[in-house]
């Protein structure tokens, strides 16, 4: 850019940076606190709510309801609960039995053999005499 341009850019910079401060120090407060001191003045006083209550969830969602199991329902939990307690006499029948558990109980593993090892590849040839090495 053209020399001029810039001062015109740089002197646009420089007066919207003035007039920022200017504004701010002339919109801000008369007098403000410091950390530590207290409120002072009509709208330091504190409000006291009369009817004033906690939001907890029964007041936002409603008291809380016991729902009520159908009877099918109810079967259905009967239902769960007699096939885990089979379950559970099945698999200590199982564990009386004795039938081992832990790594004695697993499979002895046979090792696999190892393949031949490949035959190893042919060297490159050699490079030329005239073509550098690097």
């Amino acid at each position: 850019m053209p020399r001029p341009v810039l001062q015109v850019v740089a002197s646009a910079i420089a007066v919207a940076c003035l007039g920022a401060f200017t504004l701010g120090v002339f919109t801000a407060p008369a007098r403000s606190r410091l950390p530590g001191d207290g409120p002072v003045g009509k709208s330091a006083e504190v409000l006291q709510a009369a009817d004033a209550q906690p939001l907890i969830d029964e007041r936002i969602q409603g008291a809380a309801t016991a729902d009520e199991l159908t009877p099918e329902e109810q079967a259905a939990l009967e239902a769960e609960k007699k096939a885990k307690e089979e379950a559970a006499a099945l698999a200590k029948a199982e564990a009386e039995k004795g039938a081992p558990a832990g790594p004695e109980s697993a499979p002895a593993l046979t090792p696999v053999p190892t393949p031949a090892e490949p035959a190893q590849p042919s060297p490159p040839p050699p490079p030329k005499v005239e073509e550098p090495p690097f």
